[in-house]
């Protein structure tokens, strides 16, 4: 069997749901070429480990007070580790190590998987950097090597295939649509639905996921939310501020794992997934598996109404969607329900 490296500038295992997502192409991969090389940020060892049964597992550093430090780091790092090593396929996840890899590449063919791109997604995370024409210019520039170089794309939103269509240059005929997927057997329903329970958010804690907007409504409808995510320091007090503000009835709780998860969700009367329109859900797009999982938890799941959860659920049949950014229209939802 060709020898086959699955690299990404991510922490595994990670409570998000891009953790999810490698493992679940890392176990795939594996099952299918035997053993395969997963490599990822982590705290560097000599020796690897057999993260899950073929995978074997390598962390490499990213040290650095910023984004751009900790990838350079990593990229010199790659660099090395790649340097004596001969694959004949690798798959990589973002320029960050694309552009390692691309360098280093040999004869390797290169699978792009594509769930998003710095280009779109930066701005959320450091404001103001999309005024820097120079630095977007480069990281546009590196997103089209990357998508030119590949052999194949993979990506898990139809919206996001047209998008490199469109604006990256990409071959429709390279391009392979592979949605997220969920553990039915951890995601199920277990509990009878409460009448007067709670309402749950859980993911990142990012502007475009529409926390503040959940936060809003459970203050209109006074039913208790309970937000389980991760985000930076400045984005968890900015929410903390806005719940004392409205005096909500929300409790914010650090990412929990998988199996934790699927037992809070189990006992949630609505799981709330109040993505908003911007160029990151409805233009980059996403598959957003917070709906996956909480639909396969039997529970009733209020979202936007955007094409990327248009793609996976269908509105009064699998859940409720509202109009995106409008927080009306998530507690008519929630009082309907």
């Amino acid at each position: 069997m060709p020898r086959l490296a699955y690299i990404t500038f991510d922490r595994v295992p990670a409570p998000k749901g891009a953790s999810t997502h490698i493992e679940a192409f890392a176990r795939g991969l594996a099952s299918e070429w035997s053993a395969i090389d997963l490599v990822t940020v982590g705290e560097p060892s000599p020796d690897p480990i057999e993260r899950w049964p073929g995978v074997i597992h390598w962390e490499l550093p990213a040290l650095g007070p910023t984004l751009i430090d900790r990838a350079l780091c990593f990229g010199r790092a790659l660099s090395h580790w790649l340097a004596p090593r001969d694959f004949e396929i690798v798959q990589f996840r973002s320029i960050f190590e694309g552009l390692p890899i691309l360098r280093n590449r040999k004869h390797a063919a290169l699978i792009f998987e594509v769930n998003g791109l710095p280009s779109i997604e930066l701005k959320y995370r450091y404001p103001g950097c999309e005024d820097d024409r120079e630095l977007m210019g480069k990281i546009i520039a590196q997103e089209r090597a990357c998508v030119s170089a590949a052999a194949r794309i993979v990506t898990p939103s139809a919206v996001t295939r047209d998008f490199l269509i469109r604006s990256r240059g990409a071959n429709p005929e390279q391009i392979e649509v592979i949605p997220n997927g969920v553990d039915t057997a951890l995601f199920r329903p277990r509990n009878p639905i409460e009448n007067e329970g709670s309402l749950v958010y859980f993911g990142t804690l990012s502007t475009w996921q529409g926390v503040d907007l959940a936060i809003r409504a459970a203050a209109r409808v006074n039913v208790p939310l309970k937000i389980y995510g991760t985000g930076g320091r400045g984005r968890r007090e900015a929410l903390e501020r806005l719940s004392a503000k409205l005096a909500a009835q929300v409790t914010l709780h650090p990412p929990i794992a998988q199996e934790e998860l699927a037992e809070q969700l189990s006992h949630a009367s609505v799981i709330l997934a109040p993505l908003v329109w911007n160029d990151r859900n409805a233009l980059q797009g996403c598959c957003p598996l917070k709906v996956l999982e909480g639909l396969a938890s039997g529970r009733p799941v209020i979202s936007s109404n955007l094409e990327v959860v248009r793609q996976l659920a269908t509105h009064e049949e699998h859940l409720l969607l509202a109009k995106p950014g409008s927080v009306d229209g998530i507690v008519d939802a929630i009082e309907r329900l």
